[in-house]
């Protein structure tokens, strides 16, 4: 018995080790497609992890995104195509460097905000007369 409770965990952690390492090799025509997609696979973030490239995530949604642009890359696309195909199917939040505009201001100007505020609030703290 306590070889099945020793043996079932290893099994699993095995299985689970296996299905992670089936990474597809991709091929390329020619050198060039193969920087497009590799520098795309940096630029476009995985939208389940969220904090990983499409080329660091194991999700199945990055397995997806990873076989679209490759296919993308073959039809000849270009890596300007490709980045607005998927900004306009999946929005600024597939891209780790969003742009600048109305909707995404807040990814740029939220953490000089919270500093300011940080800063602010321990000015205001630190100055107060201490009770007794």
């Amino acid at each position: 018995m306590k070889i099945i409770k020793i043996l079932i965990p290893t099994l699993l952690l095995a299985a689970i080790s296996i299905s992670f390492a089936s990474d597809k090799i991709y091929s390329f025509a020619n050198s060039n497609q193969e920087l497009i997609f590799e520098s795309l696979l940096e630029e476009l973030r995985c939208l389940v992890c969220q904090n990983q490239s499409l080329a660091d995530s194991g999700s199945g949604l990055a397995t997806d995104l990873r076989d679209e642009v490759y296919q993308m890359v073959l039809e000849d696309n270009s890596h300007q195509t490709i980045k607005k195909f998927l900004v306009e199917r999946y929005g600024n939040f597939v891209l780790y460097d969003p742009p600048l505009n109305p909707s995404t201001s807040i990814l740029w100007f939220a953490p000089f905000l919270m500093a300011i505020i940080a800063v602010g609030l321990i000015l205001f703290f630190s100055n107060r007369p201490k009770q007794n």
